[in-house]
């Protein structure tokens, strides 16, 4: 539920962000009622793309069995951390600019296309937030707690709401800035956690060599059968008794996020 919470109240408050600021550039430029129902229009078929990729994903899982089910529900949990550590790094690369960015979109494909390159515009902008969001729920989902991650997905977009509102509003000094970079930390954790969930599912099936397994045997301590122990693991990709194969995946995806990190720095 938490980790549903989580990624939906993220990449809702950026959709939220998004449509304010093709709004306040259709205010400053073209406040006419076709130019708002354009930008509605578009809005909500961008929610209908991600909501139609969420019913594809579903029609192909119901088609599969067996060894091919196991693939494609594996892979998906690679392409949900692929996608959020992505999705993260091009945040921390291009979201100074992203407002003008959009601005130059917008006026760009108004000028070609009139109101329907504002709709255009508005539904790939959030097309894109819905469309990473539904994979990465589809991914949460492997979890097998469903009642946990509709409450969760609610609760994030009711979140996401507020958290926009409170900006739009200035109220309690919210500064967005910081709470986009500390999710920003929390989402590559998550992605880290759907990462070792794939490769858990690579050992089990026998794909993955284990090479020493276990590598220690932390139960002692923190065991991840126990609720508190799922919890972190869940979060976090945390093991008590972790393969060595496993820790390396791990190792290694933290030494290329941090060492893009800091060539978008440099850079």
């Amino acid at each position: 539920m938490g980790n549903a919470f989580f990624v939906v109240w993220r990449e809702s408050l950026e959709a939220f962000l998004i449509a304010g600021i093709l709004y306040a550039w259709l205010q400053a430029n073209d406040d006419s009622g076709p130019g708002r129902r354009a930008l509605f229009g578009g809005l909500a078929a961008g929610v209908g793309l991600a909501l139609l990729l969420g019913w594809a994903l579903l029609g192909v899982q119901d088609g599969l069995s067996g060894n091919a089910l196991e693939i494609f529900q594996t892979a998906t949990l690679f392409v949900a951390a692929g996608l959020i550590t992505q999705m993260v790094l091009w945040m921390k690369k291009n979201g100074r600019h992203i407002k003008s960015r959009l601005h130059a979109d917008l006026s760009a494909a108004a000028e070609r296309s009139g109101h329907l390159g504002v709709a255009v515009v508005a539904a790939l902008a959030v097309a894109r937030e819905g469309a990473e969001t539904v994979i990465f729920l589809y991914g949460l989902a492997q979890g097998g707690d469903l009642q946990g991650l509709v409450v969760g997905s609610l609760a994030g977009l009711a979140g996401a709401g507020l958290t926009a509102w409170l900006a739009a509003r200035s109220l309690a000094r919210l500064n967005i800035g910081l709470l986009l970079r500390l999710s920003s930390l929390l989402l590559l954790i998550l992605a880290s956690a759907l990462l070792m969930a794939g490769v858990d599912r690579l050992l089990g099936a026998g794909w993955l060599p284990p090479l020493v397994d276990p590598l220690w045997d932390s139960s002692l301590l923190l065991d991840d059968t126990t609720k508190a122990g799922s919890l972190l693991a869940n979060l976090t990709g945390y093991r008590a008794r972790p393969a060595l194969s496993g820790l390396l995946v791990w190792v290694a995806y933290w030494g290329v996020v941090i060492a893009a990190q800091r060539r978008i720095a440099r850079g």
